[in-house]
């Protein structure tokens, strides 16, 4: 079940990666995922136009420190600016980029972008061409299709490798969808089978159990972790069977490196939200994202994490 994924030269030293996820894959949160044993971690999505105009908040969203291998993730929809910011300086440290066309949230695809790609092949594939191009290494992120309307994932995911994407990942729902129903295990076997290059399964994967039974139906070479890393980044080294450290010093590494990057202010009302995913479920939930929620300071952020963990 487990083992080395090579994605057009480039090793990953197992098949469990971190999905990007906007607003919570920065630095500290892949370098914790990444020790405790995801293959390989994205940052969160990047906006190409806000690369081509400058944006400095943009920027922010791709540093990264000694990752390796590094993988990024950008969305738009316009050939020539998507082949200008893989050319930038800014993703010039990555191994991988990753187009998103799987997004389904309504202000990315009333620009055409994110999922909405997958309803506009054509244009989907001159994106592709005009990365690759820029001489990275691209993958795709993509969805089993925009509504109802018929769509064949395997014919999209042969378009992809055609344009000279090197690996594919596939979201096993429909953009209505969410995030939320049934994953379709048989588009993405149909993807498997269309395809020479990796294909990565999304969706549905909380544990051990979910990756075997994913792999199993659909073929796959690997597994993508979206939300189960959210709320338990553990779920990496249960996967993996090996020992994590304890949850306490977990946290406060994670505090410590996203103070030190992004200042007070940021750290505290980040990790104030990630302290309350990573007790969701447990006994006294609420009571604690209370006290949480109306910390000032990571100072008191770390005082409440040492209370909450300090059994683990």
């Amino acid at each position: 079940m487990l083992h080395e994924v090579e994605i057009a030269g480039m090793v990953c030293p197992n098949n469990v990666f971190l999905a990007p996820l906007a607003g919570y894959t920065n630095y500290p949160f892949r370098k914790m995922c990444a020790s405790l044993g995801a293959g390989l971690t994205f940052t969160e999505m990047v906006s190409a136009k806000g690369l081509h105009y400058g944006n400095e908040e943009t920027k922010q969203l791709l540093f990264c420190g000694d990752e390796a291998p590094k993988a990024a993730q950008i969305f738009g929809n316009d050939p020539d600016i998507m082949r200008e910011a893989c050319e930038s300086e800014a993703l010039a440290p990555f191994d991988l980029i990753d187009i998103n066309m799987g997004c389904p949230m309504p202000k990315i695809v009333k620009n055409g972008e994110g999922s909405a790609l997958l309803a506009d092949m054509p244009l989907a594939e001159k994106v592709i061409s005009a990365c690759v191009k820029s001489g990275k290494r691209i993958s795709v992120k993509m969805r089993t299709g925009f509504d109802e309307t018929p769509f064949d994932a395997a014919e999209f995911a042969k378009m992809c490798e055609g344009a000279g994407a090197a690996m594919i990942t596939v979201h096993g729902r429909k953009r209505a969808q969410i995030y939320a129903g049934p994953v379709d295990y048989a588009a993405i076997a149909s993807v498997k089978a269309a395809v020479g290059i990796p294909v990565i399964a999304n969706g549905g994967v909380w544990n051990d159990k979910d990756m075997k039974k994913m792999l199993e139906r659909t073929g796959a070479d690997g597994v993508m972790i979206a939300r189960a890393a959210m709320y338990r980044p553990e779920t990496f080294s249960d996967i993996l069977g090996v020992e994590p450290p304890p949850m306490r010093e977990l946290f406060e590494r994670q505090l410590s490196l996203t103070r030190e990057l992004y200042g007070e202010r940021f750290a505290c009302v980040h990790m104030r939200k990630m302290a309350a995913f990573y007790i969701k479920g447990r006994p006294g939930s609420n009571r604690w994202k209370k006290q949480l929620f109306a910390a000032a300071t990571t100072e008191e952020v770390s005082a409440l994490a040492a209370e909450i963990f300090k059994d683990e």
